[in-house]
């Protein structure tokens, strides 16, 4: 009978691809603070200095993971209906941004030079210049969009499970504030129903965006 060969354990195949599910297996764990060459490694099961020859320290983590997520979005066709093509854009971000929570702030926030990253910003330039906007006044309404939809996403992944919650907790506190304002709409304050805010701040900015546009292009 031959005995099994003994040494040294296989070290595992490190890939970019890898990395990035070792990385989110920490934020989905940790939150992205947690996210380090070293706890990557200790997640992949490597020495954190082999990590070097596929990612750039935990920046070059952070981006992969952001590049990941959004190279996953899938982009709608356009319709030539500016409003339906915004409004699908955005909803589309927004559940790429939502697959995995704990990274939302990474796909939001990071400004990312690769087709990935660039994609969702060509596809809304698309739909701007498409309804009449300039090449500058695109531009503007670009970020201005990107500003809206990433404040509401991380208000939302950021929320407390007991934000506007049933209980009532929230609501009595704020009626005992005393603050006139805050008392008369302290129901509504009350309440943070995740979809409904999106559609209204998303419905809000579209609608303001294709008015500024509609202003200028009828000068």
């Amino acid at each position: 009978m031959t005995e099994p060969r003994r040494g040294r354990p296989r070290t595992p195949l490190l890939s970019r691809e890898s990395i990035v599910a070792a990385t989110l297996q920490v934020i989905d764990a940790e939150g992205v603070a947690g996210v380090g060459m070293r706890s990557v490694a200790r997640a992949i099961g490597v020495d954190a200095k082999s990590l070097y020859n596929h990612v750039d320290g935990k920046d070059g983590l952070l981006d992969a993971v952001a590049e990941h997520l959004l190279g996953g979005l899938v982009l709608p066709e356009p319709t030539g209906d500016a409003c339906r093509d915004l409004r699908a854009i955005a909803q589309a971000f927004r559940a790429r941004a939502l697959a995995h929570p704990g990274a939302a702030p990474l796909v939001l926030t990071r400004q990312l030079s690769s087709l990935e990253g660039l994609a969702p910003v060509d596809a809304v330039l698309e739909v701007l210049l498409a309804a009449g906007a300039s090449a500058q006044e695109s531009v503007h309404l670009l970020r201005m969009l990107l500003a809206t939809l990433i404040g509401t996403l991380l208000r939302e992944v950021s929320a407390a499970p007991t934000f506007g919650g049933a209980d009532g907790a929230r609501r009595g506190a704020l009626q005992a504030s005393g603050l006139p304002a805050v008392v008369r709409t302290a129901p509504h304050l009350a309440e943070f129903d995740r979809e409904a805010e999106f559609e209204y701040t998303v419905d809000l900015a579209v609608t303001a965006v294709l008015t500024r546009i509609d202003l200028q292009t009828a000068r």
